[in-house]
């Protein structure tokens, strides 16, 4: 059954291999339904795969395979909270690795052009803390990285 409230996902047919990729990257994700088309349609055949159900990271999303009219950009991201090192650099060697390409701050995309922010809380803490200064010096660090390196914001953190 679909969700109430689902993202849909649009790829060039590619929503099926997107879906199990997600799937075993991140935790509480997982690839559901399959759904195949029942006729003939603009950018696929009856019986194509249309749209893949499933989940990352617990929240519900539909792959449609649409075709190639629509991409991807960076107006949508997945926000991925990490608590350490090694996972932000699992996670964002998973995407950046399998086809993807690195951006700046924590973000990246994978091959299929979707956006991620790979976002230690550890940032976000230092960011958004009560000293401007300590603030300000972390928030300026972070505008020199591509994957958030922790230890440097904490550092710059410190001062």
């Amino acid at each position: 059954m679909v969700s109430k409230n689902t993202i849909c996902l649009w790829y060039d047919g590619t929503a099926l291999d997107a879906a199990t990729f997600y799937a075993r990257t991140f935790p509480d994700s997982a690839v559901g339904a399959i759904h195949h088309a029942p006729g003939d349609y603009p950018d696929g055949k009856q019986g194509d795969v249309l749209t893949v159900e499933f989940t990352v990271m617990g929240i519900p999303c539909l792959g449609l395979n649409g075709g190639p009219v629509f991409k991807h950009n960076e107006a949508f991201s997945f926000q991925v909270a990490t608590d350490s090192q090694a996972e932000t650099d699992r996670l964002w060697n998973a995407i950046v690795s399998n086809g993807g390409q690195e951006s700046a701050c924590g973000w990246c995309k994978d091959k299929w052009g979707l956006s991620w922010q790979i976002t230690p809380r550890v940032l976000i803490a230092a960011i958004t803390d009560t000293d401007k200064a300590a603030a300000k010096r972390a928030f300026k660090a972070m505008m020199e990285m591509t994957k958030i390196d922790i230890a440097a914001i904490e550092a710059a953190r410190r001062g």
